[in-house]
């Protein structure tokens, strides 16, 4: 067994049960959240290490062979989505030693967040569409109680839409599955795409890719089915938000890409056009969504949705630039998005609240949190020479050598009314004067508050700094990524060998 892929899963399973046993001393319980988020980043590094020179790491757990077994498997990809994930739970563990109230802490927060990593981890590195379903219900039993920890009614209204949702979307999922395996006798990704290579051209594969498109695009906030999210992300606390923001969606985006390109290959006259006007929608419907709120949190839930038809912008045109840009934009937008949440919760304990009307002389106040907001802001909007800039970048040079302009078009109108959106957070809340009938403004942050709510910020900043700075780097691993992506023979073999000659 390759531990490798293994002390992902159990790290966090591990730290769960010990912030259980330790919930007596709350102390306790922060040190070891903390030193479980620490060892879960050491872990995915080590994994990003070992899969950095094109080598895919495959497990078959009870040495059952795929696919019989249950496999577990890790690319470029994915290792890097695992690693991503590692970074964002160790700043939201940071972040929560003063963004998080203690009632919610007691009621077993810690818990919960190592549980929900497990599921992302699990989802990143299943080889196996039911054990993919597994692990979606994982993150699904999480983040229910997550987003309604506390029992607000605006809580318990949004937990009700995502949940709701969610459900349906699970049940088209195991829809899915079943109409697979009917089909061709498994539900091993590997073995399945090699099995619908085999299959007469028939309509049925084009169903069961309709129905997992369906099932990924709910989960990932697309159109028109996105609903849930500007409904129930602006509910809970700060640091949940921020880890539902940063990955929750991603993962239906990863399960999207994954099967696309592994497993209904064959599809791709059907699936690139569906998935570009998608693409489309959802950009538009996302920012324009975000252009009418006046509420911090709801302009960023809804700029959630508009980036999610950025990623599904290249997963639809399908070229190798195409989907490097796609592999580039994820996890360039989990640090991001992840890090304005954050920084909205530091707004709201240095302004009083989250309602722009609300909210002013912020850059007085304290230009430490006007910088923390400007670099991901200014990335989100896709400015030079911050991330966001070379991802939207990759995207729109794919989409003008494939020759579909319409999708750039939306792509750069939405970008200039993203940054729109950005500029009107900048003016209401850190440059206009503290409107006459505000609150009184809070305390100063405290040097402890500065530490725990700043700190993680300023990382994730620092983070997306050296990104654009350094953007060959992340470039040329994501372009790796996407070859290696569009060869589902090299997962195949990996996974399966030459077994049966099949291959």
């Amino acid at each position: 067994m390759n531990l490798l892929l293994v002390v992902p899963l159990l790290v966090p399973l591990a730290t769960a049960a010990a912030t259980i046993l330790l919930a007596r001393s709350p102390r306790a319980v922060r040190a070891a959240s903390f030193a479980g988020a620490a060892a879960f980043l050491a872990a995915a590094v080590a994994l990003l290490g070992a899969t950095l020179d094109g080598t895919i790491l495959v497990t078959q757990a009870g040495a059952w062979a795929a696919p019989f077994g249950i496999s577990l498997v890790a690319d470029r990809f994915a290792a890097a989505m695992v690693l991503v994930a590692a970074v964002l739970l160790a700043a939201v563990v940071a972040y929560s030693v003063r963004g998080l109230d203690g009632a919610r802490e007691r009621a077993g927060y810690h818990p919960l967040l190592h549980v929900l990593s497990m599921g992302v981890s699990g989802a990143f590195l299943t080889g196996d569409l039911f054990n993919l379903y597994v692990w979606f219900e994982v993150m699904l039993m999480g983040s229910f109680v997550l987003v309604s920890l506390g029992g607000e009614r605006a809580q318990l209204q949004g937990a009700l839409k995502y949940v709701v949702l969610n459900l349906v979307s699970s049940a088209l999922f195991l829809a899915g599955a079943g109409l697979l395996y009917g089909s061709v006798g498994t539900l091993n990704m590997a073995d399945a795409a090699v099995a619908l290579r085999e299959l007469p051209a028939q309509g049925l594969p084009s169903v069961v890719a309709s129905l997992f498109l369906l099932a990924f695009g709910i989960k990932a906030a697309a159109f028109p089915l996105f609903f849930w999210l500007p409904a129930s992300y602006h509910t809970p606390p700060m640091p949940v938000a921020a880890l539902f923001a940063g990955l929750l969606t991603k993962v239906g985006v990863y399960a999207l890409v994954r099967v696309l390109t592994l497993v209904f290959v064959r599809d791709t006259a059907f699936t690139g056009p569906l998935l570009l006007a998608v693409a489309a929608l959802t950009m538009v419907t996302g920012v324009l969504g975000a252009m009418a709120q006046g509420d911090v949190r709801k302009i960023l839930s809804f700029h959630i949705v508009s980036q999610i038809g950025y990623m599904l912008m290249g997963l639809g045109l399908g070229t190798r630039l195409a989907l490097a840009g796609t592999v580039f934009y994820v996890l360039h937008h989990i640090v991001v998005k992840a890090n304005l949440f954050l920084v909205a919760g530091a707004m709201r304990r240095a302004g009083g609240s989250f309602s722009l009307d609300r909210l002013g002389s912020l850059l007085a106040r304290s230009p430490l949190l006007a910088a923390a907001f400007l670099v991901p802001a200014v990335s989100l909007a896709g400015l030079p020479p911050l991330s966001g800039f070379w991802a939207k970048y990759l995207l729109v040079r794919a989409g003008l050598e494939a020759g579909n302009g319409t999708i750039v078009a939306v792509a750069l109108a939405v970008s200039l009314l993203t940054l729109f959106s950005m500029t009107k957070i900048w003016n209401e809340a850190f440059w206009k004067p503290a409107p006459a009938g505000a609150d009184a403004a809070p305390a100063p942050l405290t040097t402890a508050e500065r530490a725990s709510l700043l700190g993680p910020v300023l990382v994730l900043g620092a983070v997306t700094v050296a990104i654009g700075l350094g953007a060959g780097v992340l470039y040329r691993f994501a372009d790796a990524a996407a070859a290696q992506l569009l060869d589902p023979d090299l997962y195949v073999r990996a996974v399966l060998g030459a077994r049966d000659g099949r291959m």
